[in-house]
């Protein structure tokens, strides 16, 4: 969900013999060459997600977060202070005596009324199904809630885009129950998928369920307006769950969703709550901009959050009293918009320079976002030794900037692809979450590095 939601992208370690996997070279493994580590049969080699690997890589060479030095491109990780005209920011929590005991497993009642409450408000106002704090659970974080519902599932096949979410990887390998089948999205085409084309993959494959984030991690296509209506109305027809990661979707760009208010859900859709297969992830993290908070939920029909509750019950117990309660006033339908606007004013500003940085420095920008604070680009036509991903995403760590290679998001549970070059190879993803001053300085030495590779040796 970036983010999940952020949300991150597995990453290569290397195999018993050192060979790179999936073609991927040594130095860029998760275990440096010469560490010593120490081995337990029992355990599988768990890979790193994407933005967890790049910062590692990064953080070997003298990262750290908060360090005015480096310009961290990469990770989901957005400003979190106050913007012009967003509601005050949070900066103290107190903590009753009864924060000191476990919260529900399903989040606090409160909590749950205050989310099912925001979405009636802004996209459910005057029909007649409306959600109820039993359509809600709340979790720990957007990967711990992907990872509920993953967890719930049962023997179905599952769509999921390419594309998409780095940490959908691991996700759609560890739970052997279902089957993940990838739909590719093409460049091409904007990345866009036709409805006709949705419902002959789930038909053709069986697909039971799709798993997706709206807006997309990493491209910033959003399937809004009257093509989202189409596809829950197609879930309903065809008993198909989507389910929607979310966690950017108060980030739009599109006009006509921007003159919605701003914000895209599946929730404007719905029509009867507790029947049609909609499950919907969002939380503070990005849309509110309180990520350390790990404060997530899911909505979807009562017996999803059922499912799910008893799915978290046994995986993780629940999400931190405290910042349940602090959270509930900031869930307020005026609060949350105001916040919206200040967002859309601010990263606007930020999405148009990255935007228009990166394409006089000589990336091609398949589609200008339309969603999230990401944008994809590709390097195929940079100088030599620069023309790719992972190649520019290790000689922009020399000039201290983080980005993230696009091989993380072609999302390949349990490397069925085995050692293929990634479509997406000569793809990175930028963060325009930082400041603004930040991303001036990325764009400076980018620069540099790209004018300097131009000229060749001397």
């Amino acid at each position: 969900m970036s983010p999940p939601h952020e949300h991150l992208s597995l990453s290569p370690v290397e195999s018993a013999d050192d060979a790179p996997v999936s073609g991927r070279e040594p130095e860029l493994a998760a275990v440096a060459p010469g560490d010593q580590v120490a081995e337990a049969t029992a355990f599988r080699p768990v890979p790193r997600t994407g933005v967890i690997y790049v910062t590692t890589e990064a953080q070997r060479r003298g990262f750290s977060a908060g360090d005015p030095t480096w310009c961290n491109l990469g990770q989901g990780m957005l400003e979190s202070g106050p913007l012009p005209g967003s509601p005050p920011r949070v900066t103290e929590v107190p903590i009753a005596a009864a924060d000191q005991e476990y919260a529900p497993v399903a989040g606090l009642w409160e909590l749950r009324e205050a989310v099912a409450g925001l979405y009636n408000d802004l996209f459910r106002r005057g029909l007649p199904s409306r959600y109820s704090a039993e359509n809600v659970a709340i979790s720990g974080g957007g990967r711990l809630a992907l990872t509920r519902l993953a967890a719930s599932l049962g023997h179905i096949n599952l769509g999921h885009f390419l594309p998409d979410y780095t940490a959908y990887e691991e996700l759609l390998d560890v739970f052997r129950l279902f089957a993940p089948i990838p739909i590719l999205l093409d460049a091409d085409r904007g990345y866009s998928f036709a409805t006709d084309d949705l419902r002959k993959e789930i038909m053709g494959r069986g697909l039971s369920a799709l798993l997706l984030s709206n807006p997309c991690n990493p491209t910033g296509k959003v399937v809004g307006g009257d093509e989202l209506a189409e596809w829950v109305g197609m879930a309903r027809e065809l008993d198909c769950t989507l389910i929607l990661d979310e966690f950017y979707s108060h980030y739009v760009w599109r006009p006509d969703l921007v003159a919605q208010g701003g914000i895209t859900s599946a929730a404007r859709y719905v029509e009867d709550v507790d029947r049609d297969p909609v499950v919907i992830l969002d939380g503070l993290t990005k849309n509110w901009r309180y990520p350390g908070w790990r404060v997530t939920w899911t909505v979807g029909p009562r017996s999803v959050i059922e499912a799910v509750t008893s799915a978290g019950s046994f995986l993780d117990g629940g999400a931190a009293r405290p910042l349940q309660r602090a959270a509930v006033e900031l869930l307020d339908s005026a609060h949350t918009q105001a916040e919206t606007q200040a967002i859309a004013a601010q990263f606007g500003k930020k999405r148009q320079r990255l935007l228009d940085g990166l394409r006089d420095l000589g990336f091609v920008v398949d589609l200008p976002p339309e969603g999230t604070f990401y944008v994809w680009a590709s390097a195929a036509y940079l100088p030599p030794g620069l023309a790719d991903g992972m190649s520019f995403f290790r000689a922009a760590l020399e000039r201290q900037v983080i980005a993230v290679p696009g091989e993380f998001f072609d999302v390949d549970p349990g490397k069925r692809r085995g050692g293929r070059p990634s479509r997406f190879r000569k793809h990175l993803r930028f963060s325009f979450g930082p400041p603004a001053e930040i991303l001036e300085l990325a764009l400076e030495r980018l620069r540099e590095l790209i004018d300097e590779a131009a000229r060749g040796p001397r």
